[in-house]
């Protein structure tokens, strides 16, 4: 299943990212297929991007509210918004384990051998605070004086738009280059702290900095395609801690908002089957009993010195 995860992220990456003209053009694509909701964190402004950004649109939209309130045109945005409720719904954070560009790049970063650690669990709450503060709250009411906002995440922080639009389109145009200032280097710091941080720890934006996935998080009780968890055939061997790149401890919190189905857990870890797919209320079970388990669950994941990701790679 890992196999087949791995090959999906990379047709979705090409999928959302499809315009390979761009080294000939050095413009931003602007097709028609720019309508198309992309369903990880890609940015608009990646020049191979043939797609919108959910986080991206959701700014925009509230930075000029006021704007087309005036001027009589009542734009409430249901296509970027029913478009982010409907893959929640559907999905859920699994899209960011499957579908997100920037979370298979961290995953691949993880890879390089290097010591592992874990994330202290209340950092998760910062990607909280990120989407109801920079996308949210400061778009529309930090406004100038002609009632305009701007996209805060996207300009102060999003180190996915550094990495896929900031970065090419200085080399694609070299003119920008004298545009750099502190914002930039701003932004480029954010990047390689989390790309650092990738190579020790995983999946690092997507656990503290990532606003859609504080998004989707919403949706984990909701969502059509989920994992569950039958207490009856758990063994509480903790196995399942052992293999998850979230940090997720899945006999304990089965509905864990953290969660981005990415099956490791059901297909790697459990021997029970204990943890098991549905799709729609209805169970799709992994088939296993009493496999062996791949690695022994030390004292160090559950007090939170190591990684549990770090295992069973």
């Amino acid at each position: 299943m890992e196999y087949v995860r791995k090959w999906v992220q990379v047709i979705f990456g090409f999928l959302t990212n499809g315009y390979w003209a761009f080294p000939f053009t050095r413009e931003i694509y602007q097709g028609p297929l720019k309508v198309i909701c992309a369903p990880g964190l890609n940015c608009y402004s990646c020049p191979a991007a043939t797609t919108y950004c959910i986080i991206g649109s959701i700014q925009q939209l509230l930075a000029n509210i006021r704007l087309s309130l005036d001027g009589g045109q009542y734009f409430v945005g249901l296509y970027v918004v029913g478009s982010a409720g409907v893959l929640g719904g559907m999905f859920g954070r699994m899209i960011c384990g499957w579908a997100c560009p920037f979370g298979f790049v961290q995953e691949l970063i993880h890879k390089i051998p290097s010591p592992k650690f874990a994330i202290p669990r209340p950092l998760r709450y910062v990607k909280l605070f990120l989407l109801v503060v920079f996308v949210i709250l400061l778009p529309a009411f930090a406004i100038d004086e002609f009632g305009a906002g701007k996209t805060w995440f996207c300009e102060y922080i999003c180190p996915a738009g550094t990495f896929e639009a900031g970065l090419p389109m200085i080399f694609l145009q070299p003119g920008l280059r004298s545009t750099l200032g502190l914002l930039f280097l701003n932004k480029f710091v954010i990047l390689v702290l989390f790309i650092v941080w990738s190579v020790f720890a995983s999946r690092p934006f997507c656990r503290v900095g990532c606003p859609l996935g504080a998004f989707y998080g919403l949706f984990s009780r909701f969502r059509v395609v989920r994992l569950r968890w039958d207490e009856q055939r758990c063994t509480h061997c903790r196995a399942c801690h052992s293999v998850c790149p979230m940090g997720v401890k899945f006999d304990e919190t089965p509905e864990d908002m953290e969660c981005i189905t990415c099956m490791k857990c059901m297909t790697k870890a459990c021997g029970y089957d204990a943890i098991y797919l549905e799709v729609g209320g209805v169970p799709v079970r992994a088939g296993r009993y009493a496999a062996p388990r791949l690695t022994p669950v030390i004292e160090g994941d559950v007090d939170g010195r190591i990684d549990p990701a770090g295992f069973n790679e």
